[in-house]
Parts: structure tokens; C-alpha cells; sequence
């Protein structure tokens, strides 16, 4: 029950660093550095936040990209008779949840079992 929770909050956290205002609070975070401790930012500090704002970056582009793979999917879902409309919404289930999901389509339709 508890790493249901986890997860859930891990996912979170993994969107909200795609959004702008994780970017303002790695900036908010780096003026207060300066200001109140500012002996202990140096080069290495500098690249300590550099490196905080190239992952943000990094995971903004990954986040674009799903997004859109998702929205192309959905509509080709959506588009199709056979097709399964449940499965325009499997997005919004946990990793672990949507692996059972894979695992169990994968068995109905008599396909090895994916790692």
C-alpha cells in the first residue's frame, strides 16, 4: 500500500520538474545561495546548478516529446474500430500498473511475455 503512494508521489515529481516553476526554484535557489551563503559558491557550486538546470531541461524536452507521442497515439487510437479506447487513458496509471496492463495483452494475444 505505501509504495503505491510512492509511486505516485515519484510520478508527480517527475511531472512537476517538467514545468517551468521547477526552473524558477532552481534560480530562487541559486540567489539565495549568493546571498546568504555566498563564500561556498564557487565553480564548484556553479556547476552544481548548472547541472540542476540542464536535468530540468533535459526532462522538460523528454516530457515534450511523450506528450506528444501519447497525443499522436490516442488519436490513431481513437481513430480505429478494434481498437481499445480504454487504452487512450493508460497514461494516467503508474508504471507498475501499466506493465501488468502490457504483460496481460501481451498474454491474451498469445505473445511472449515482454522483460
Amino acid at each position: 500500500m505505501a509504495s503505491k503512494y510512492v509511486g505516485s508521489i515519484l510520478t508527480t515529481l517527475g511531472v512537476l520538474t517538467s514545468r517551468p516553476i521547477a526552473f524558477y526554484f532552481v534560480v530562487l535557489y541559486g540567489v539565495a545561495w549568493f546571498v546568504f551563503d555566498r563564500s561556498t559558491l564557487n565553480w564548484a557550486g556553479f556547476a552544481t546548478l548548472a547541472t540542476w538546470i540542464m536535468t530540468l531541461i533535459i526532462q522538460r524536452a523528454e516530457h515534450r516529446d511523450t506528450q506528444a507521442i501519447h497525443a499522436k497515439l490516442d488519436d490513431l487510437l481513437l481513430s480505429q474500430d478494434k481498437a481499445r479506447s480504454e487504452l487512450s487513458q493508460i497514461d494516467q496509471l503508474q508504471p507498475e500498473e501499466i506493465e501488468r496492463a502490457r504483460a496481460e495483452a501481451h498474454s491474451g494475444a498469445g505473445l511472449p511475455r515482454q522483460p
